[in-house]
């Protein structure tokens, strides 16, 4: 039975496709779309039929970077990866769409986890790996189908020491959907960015993002601050389809002392619960043996929560122009080697 590929032009047909398959999050949403064309990239909105019914979707934007114009898949395609048909038609037109968009790679990072058998896919239809990742790729994933009692139990001690301290303390924690609230939000980015070294994100970057997924319902901006009023830390916490991804945090300095965070987030876990979620992503962590690493403190501060690491398989790079991508594959190492990624 061949597969027939179109454009999806209808926001209920793909979304209606996503909610029929739990591991699909934000990256391959509808509104991850709308975000992109936002801040001016070219999307994709790919749909793959067998016998008139949808069997896959893939959503891809062109990514127009300085070093080189590439193609990404993020958190995609969504797919049966043991449909072998399949999954060589989607191959396929990620490469049709490459060449056609002039890129000089393509760039994807499936919601397939890393092992052997994956690897060894992707290697058999030309691909490589990437220097850089794309996206959360070793993730902290808490199974929130527990009751708030059996969840709070299995913590470890700090984090429900932390917890206590919170509720003790008067922290209070809002949210908010008021795109306006982003502002607050860039600023404290910055100073988190400069006290852990890392290259924050653009304002305008942020603000599309929420305005799209907040008018949605589906993002809320959380703020945690003392009794009286002083702020502690903000994070950016996205529900979709079945899981709720932490997506950005920030705090002051205040919040090396006050247990905010903390409290943020066991109210966006709740959140999600009562939302009927079946997972809560911390995202990002990176590894327990990496303890020099930038983000080695957030990372135990994630695992706090006991969720289990879930690593999916690290981005691919199908290169459509060698000439060109030498030079991309120099500026990645080089950045890699000075982020200490």
């Amino acid at each position: 039975m061949a597969i027939t590929i179109e454009p999806i032009n209808d926001a209920s047909l793909w979304e209606g496709f996503i909610q029929t398959h739990p591991e699909a999050n934000f990256l391959q949403s509808w509104l991850w779309g709308e975000f992109n064309i936002l801040i001016g990239r070219q999307v994709f909105r790919q749909g793959f039929f067998r016998d008139g019914a949808l069997v896959g979707v893939m959503l891809a934007i062109v990514e127009p970077a300085r070093r080189a114009r590439y193609l990404t898949v993020p958190g995609g395609p969504i797919i049966d990866w043991q449909d072998k048909l399949l999954v060589k038609a989607v191959i396929d037109d990620m490469k049709t769409l490459g060449i056609k968009e002039s890129c000089v790679f393509v760039r994807v990072r499936p919601q397939i986890v890393e092992n052997l058998d994956n690897s060894k896919m992707f290697t058999s239809f030309g691909f490589r790996r990437a220097k850089m990742h794309l996206h959360a790729e070793l993730t902290s994933q808490l199974d929130i189908t527990k009751t708030e009692n059996e969840l709070r139990d299995e913590f470890r001690k700090n984090t429900r020491y932390e917890l206590k301290q919170a509720k003790k303390r008067g922290i209070v924690v809002r949210s908010t959907t008021t795109p306006s609230a982003v502002d607050e939000f860039y600023d404290l980015q910055l100073q988190t960015a400069k006290r852990h070294g890392f290259v924050p994100y653009g304002k305008k970057f942020l603000q599309e993002q929420f305005k799209v997924f907040s008018g949605a319902g589906k993002a809320l901006l959380y703020r945690a601050e003392t009794a009286d009023g002083k702020l502690i830390a903000m994070a950016f916490v996205i529900f979709y389809n079945q899981e709720a991804a932490y997506h950005y945090g920030a705090s002051t300095e205040l919040g090396r002392k006050e247990p905010g965070a903390y409290a943020i987030q066991w109210e966006a876990i709740k959140e999600a619960k009562s939302r009927g979620m079946g997972r809560y992503n911390f995202w990002g962590v990176v590894l327990p043996e990496q303890t020099n690493h930038r983000f080695y403190g957030v990372s135990v501060f994630k695992r706090g929560f006991k969720g289990s690491d879930v690593e999916y398989l690290h981005a691919r790079d199908l290169v459509l122009n060698w000439p060109k991508y030498l030079p991309n594959l120099g500026v990645e190492t080089i950045r890699k080697y000075r982020r200490h990624l």
